[in-house]
């Protein structure tokens, strides 16, 4: 394996593939001190004040005068907010047509849609009722489900919020349409949603807003009216009771391709996360977008700095400008709450070798292929038009994966680089390993080993494809290792905005 990596002839720094002591030659330079794995080096004498490039992008700026061979992070990288003069759908590049038309083994629903899994989902309006339905849910044990081999699982969608907060606006707006995204998810035979009944969040509200109709596969009740929590669980345990032979009718059959919608998410990220497992993502995006499927990339601070990119893949000049009104939604929104959109990348971030979310956001947006982008939607509401996709989000993963879930997407493909445990429900997670060290350390987690791109054992493509095929083989019902362990009870995590009051 090489000594280091080199994205473009014209950067200005290269990356460090193992440990590099001082005086080690690259080039014409040698390394003034010992350089981390995965960080980055100069190649030429940089002067203060001078953007730095790499991915042929800036990704910051020198704070201080950098010589050959010096160390390149946070000490001398300096963050300065982004200001480009955007274009849109000057980079169009449709995908080809696929030779053959794939299919993989999914729910049919009678909404027309296609599942995944095949879950009865407890959905809290409030976190006042989050203690029954996990009790509910809880005792749907292995045991008692076995009756019910085509089931995958009861399971407790709780939050920590639902009351405190105003009636209208964003926050409320997103609570709702996770909610709702969650309440018709093809992933979900069956829903009940439990309630406290005074909340602000109200069902009705949601059931009249939405047009949700209650059924035998679609149930309501809040602990006021039912009178207690007891008595809230045991009516909770025979209603799902009563849902579990119908969704135990539920069989796999042959779907196309084009059913699919994945979440594009990482976390965890390193040096490594923009070169190796996100562009072999980007490519697995690319091959399901051919075949009519859909990728929904998110985390819109992590996408800041690289967004002038996806601009140029706008379909329209409508879905160009929708992105940089999400960009400018969260300018205003950091610098209210005094903060700075370069608090990520975070400190296992720069551990790993990233310095600024330029550079971070330039790795993760690589994610999402090269396919034209189709559409821009607020946070949970529901995908509409196939290809590829980008929904507005915060950074933090279980908030992310929450809303793209609401969002429609029936599988979830996640990258790491430091490592993750992280898992979902009802839509599983492949996770994939930007290292071989981390994919064998963490070898329970993680799906797929990126590692080969690096030591040019793989190349992109070969890993891109390999990700694409597992993405077909858990839609059909192979666990994956998140699932094996059970992960995703918790991580529902609805994006709160605004102030609780």
């Amino acid at each position: 394996m090489a000594l280091y990596v080199r994205l473009d002839p014209n950067d200005d720094v290269v990356t460090a593939t193992r440990p590099l002591e001082a005086g080690t030659e690259i080039e014409t330079v040698r390394t003034q001190m010992l350089i981390p794995r995965g960080h980055k080096i100069a190649m030429h004498a940089i002067k203060a004040g001078d953007a730095v490039r790499k991915y042929a992008q800036i990704i910051g700026y020198a704070s201080q005068d950098i010589a050959p061979g010096e160390h390149v992070h946070d000490h001398n990288l300096a963050f300065r907010a982004t200001d480009y003069e955007y274009k849109f759908g000057t980079n169009l590049r449709p995908p080809a047509p696929p030779t053959r038309q794939d299919t993989f083994m999914g729910f049919r629903r009678e909404s027309g849609r296609i599942g995944t899994r095949n879950y009865i989902a407890l959905l809290t309006s409030v976190n006042c009722s989050a203690t029954a339905a996990h009790k509910i849910a809880d005792y749907f044990t292995p045991e008692r489900l076995a009756a019910y081999p085509n089931v995958d699982g009861v399971v407790a969608f709780a939050h920590g919020t639902g009351c405190g907060m105003a009636g209208s606006g964003d926050g409320f707006a997103a609570l709702q349409r996770t909610m709702w995204g969650y309440a018709r998810h093809p992933n979900h035979a069956g829903v009940v949603m439990v309630g406290l009944g005074c909340e602000m969040n109200q069902i009705d509200w949601l059931l009249e807003a939405y047009g949700l109709k209650q059924g035998p596969l679609f149930a309501t009740m809040n602990i006021q009216d039912v009178a207690g929590l007891k008595r809230t669980v045991d009516a909770g345990i025979a209603k799902v009771e009563a849902m579990l032979p119908m969704a135990n009718e539920a069989k796999r059959e042959p779907c196309p391709a084009s059913a699919l919608t994945v979440a594009l998410q990482c976390g965890g990220s390193d040096a490594w996360s923009g070169i190796t497992a996100n562009p072999a993502l980007g490519y697995a995006c690319d091959l399901l977008v051919a075949q009519g499927g859909t990728g929904v990339l998110a985390e819109t601070p992590e996408i800041y700095g690289a967004e002038h990119l996806l601009a140029e893949r706008a379909a329209s000049r409508e879905v160009g400008e929708a992105l940089i009104r999400r960009i400018r939604w969260w300018e205003d929104y950091v610098a209210r709450n005094k903060g700075s959109m370069d608090n990520n990348p975070s400190p296992g971030n720069k551990r790993g070798g990233l310095t600024t979310i330029l550079e971070k956001s330039l790795g993760a947006a690589a994610k999402g292929g090269t396919t034209p982008l189709t559409g821009v939607y607020e946070y949970a509401e529901e995908v509409r038009t196939p290809g590829f996709a980008f929904m507005d989000s915060p950074g933090y993963d279980p908030a992310s994966v929450t809303g793209q879930i609401a969002s429609g997407s029936n599988v979830v493909v996640f990258t790491t680089g430091r490592g993750s445990a992280f898992g979902s429900k009802p839509a599983p997670t492949i996770k994939v390993a930007t290292n071989t060290e981390l994919a064998t350390k963490m070898n329970e987690d993680m799906d797929i080993d990126a590692g080969p791109i690096l030591t040019g054992e793989a190349s992109v493509e070969d890993v891109g494809r390999q990700i694409y095929e597992r993405i077909l083989a858990v839609a059909s019902g192979e666990t994956t290792k998140s699932e094996a362990q059970g992960l995703g009870d918790y991580e529902f995590v609805p994006w709160q905005i605004g102030a609780v009051m």
